[in-house]
């Protein structure tokens, strides 16, 4: 399980904590069921989030009893027969198979292909059931690659036109009922997602000599945490303009969610901000990539996770 848009589970009701877990658990059980044990290593917080936010605008998702704690709760089937949930599942599929081959543009490596080997049969099923969804994200994907291919330096630039690729999978998910404003949503979280996981990635980009919108040259980088004590207040008000706008996307819809509204706020007001803390002040990274699931390399924040 990997993501930034994690709730703040202190601040989470039981109830609304019961049903996140109904939501983070049913996520898996949807990809297993249609793309295989394998596909659920790529179940993580953003897909659970951009479910709940869709469901409470268009009512998809009809009352389930969750799966309950279980060791082997993975092998459960879905408890919800909901189309919002297969969409998702297809969606995320293939924004992993996306990821991967971004990967293999950045560095190739051993992780990377192993990763694409074994998942091999869920992408080709899901791009066969959902080629608009592949085409959308493959299309975010080029644009980012042409972005640092010419050596863009503005993340915020780079996160929107990135997040505006994928909004409009979201759009067609989510269907006519939900209006425009979603996908103004989904394009301010995938920049704020971005702009994250840029500053998260510091030293590992660094060190793999990879491509980081805020190094720049890389001659003066010596490590993150100096990087981030010599540029706070550049990143701290990235980071705040970044997250203020998604904020004012959400509150622009907030009325017309029907249900799991607690949820979504703790989530968008408490969740979101602390990533982005962590993000600044963690010498370890906050999100483990698609890639290091298959090796170990990185283990899952346990503390962060919820028990399905």
């Amino acid at each position: 399980m990997f993501g930034y848009t994690v709730p703040q589970y202190s601040r989470l009701s039981p109830s609304d904590l019961y049903t996140y877990r109904m939501f983070y658990c049913e996520t898996c059980h949807h990809l297993k069921s249609e793309y295989g044990l394998m596909s659920t290593s790529a179940v993580n917080y953003d897909m659970t989030f951009n479910t709940i936010i869709l469901d409470s605008l268009v009512s998809d998702i009809p009352h389930f009893e969750g799966t309950g704690n279980s060791l082997f709760c993975v092998f459960k089937k879905p408890a919800a027969d909901s189309d919002l949930f297969r969409r998702m599942a297809a969606y995320t599929v293939l924004l992993t198979k996306w990821e991967l081959i971004d990967d293999s543009f950045d560095k190739p490596s051993v992780r990377s292909n192993a990763a694409s080997l074994v998942l091999g049969r869920a992408i080709s099923k899901a791009e066969k059931a959902y080629p608009e969804y592949d085409e959308s994200v493959g299309r975010g994907f080029e644009e980012l690659r042409c972005l640092e291919n010419s050596d863009c330096g503005d993340a915020v630039f780079m996160g929107r036109t990135f997040g505006r690729s994928l909004s409009s999978a979201f759009g067609d998910i989510a269907g006519k009922e939900a209006g425009k404003n979603p996908e103004k949503i989904f394009t301010d979280l995938g920049a704020l997602v971005y702009i994250i996981d840029a500053i998260d990635d510091l030293d590992r980009d660094y060190m793999d000599g990879t491509y980081n919108p805020l190094i720049g040259d890389r001659v003066s980088y010596r490590n993150k945490e100096q990087f981030v004590k010599d540029n706070v207040y550049k990143l701290s008000d990235m980071l705040n303009e970044t997250i203020g706008s998604f904020q004012s996307s959400y509150s622009a819809v907030r009325g017309n969610m029907k249900t799991n509204t607690g949820i979504s706020d703790n989530i968008v007001y408490f969740g979101i901000p602390d990533s982005a803390k962590r993000a600044m002040t963690d010498s370890n990274d906050t999100m483990a990539g698609i890639k290091n699931l298959f090796d170990g390399h990185r283990k899952r924040n346990a503390s962060r996770r919820p028990s399905s």
